[in-house]
């Protein structure tokens, strides 16, 4: 039977806490009555994060997909990679940390459904999001002045590019992660600009957000690279047409 939803989890070195996400969602699964599948997109990871990740779902009766790379890539890579692979009329991809409860789906599903959104993005910015534990303050800082760059140089109206929690139509998801480019972790700011460019839909809703310590963004090199992607998107599409 072909998934209604599947549930996309970029994952690198995750051997820690990638049960317990796996876990959540399982459970969750088992209350709907529809069918979900998980796909798990490991990142070339070093440690064991393929084993627990196959203890768990091999144990299921979800539908489930293990893809991994042979090579670390990046998050943009494996999510692309995932929702590429994915079956589901609908496809969230998802923080391996899951900061955004899996509860939250049940509000993103409705637009979608309803066809009032083609994109549904998690927001931790917009006002009614609920922020259980924050960031450290120079990561908010950092963010917010990343988002203002991309809303310059590559798109429109968004108010967090970089929540993990969002969930496409199969069509946008086709479309879209056919031609995205970025591997690192600018992906999120790319697939707006390109979901913007060729007319997609986007709704933005506030979600409940927990922040992880054990963040896999390295503090110094990250963001430089981030924004200097943003810089490149609209040239790198310019090339590709």
């Amino acid at each position: 039977m072909k998934p209604f939803v599947s549930v996309v989890i970029p994952a690198y070195n995750e051997e820690q806490r990638i049960s317990e996400t796996l876990c959540k969602i399982v459970n969750y699964a088992l209350t709907k009555p529809f069918a979900l599948e998980i796909i798990v997109s490991d990142d070339g990871s070093l440690d064991g994060t393929v084993e627990a990740v196959k203890s768990i779902l091999n144990s299921s009766i979800l539908p489930h997909q293990v893809l991994r790379a042979s090579m670390n890539q990046g998050k943009g890579a494996a999510v692309r990679r995932g929702m590429l692979a994915a079956a589901g009329e609908y496809r969230l991809f998802s923080d391996a940390d899951l900061s955004t409860p899996i509860e939250e789906l049940d509000r993103f599903l409705p637009l979608l459904i309803e066809k009032k959104a083609d994109i549904v993005i998690g927001s931790r910015a917009m006002q009614g999001a609920n922020i259980v534990e924050h960031q450290p303050w120079f990561r908010e800082c950092m963010g917010r002045i990343f988002n203002k760059v991309a809303t310059i140089f590559a798109f429109h109206g968004i108010k967090d590019s970089q929540c993990g929690f969002k969930c496409f139509t199969a069509e946008a998801t086709q479309k879209l992660f056919a031609i995205q480019k970025l591997d690192g972790f600018s992906f999120d700011v790319e697939l707006i600009f390109l979901a913007q460019k060729n007319g997609f839909r986007i709704a933005e809703l506030p979600v409940t957000w927990i922040n992880s310590a054990a963040t896999k963004v390295k503090v110094l090199s990250d963001p430089i690279k981030m924004f200097w992607d943003v810089l490149r998107i609209r040239a790198i599409h310019r090339k590709s047409n």
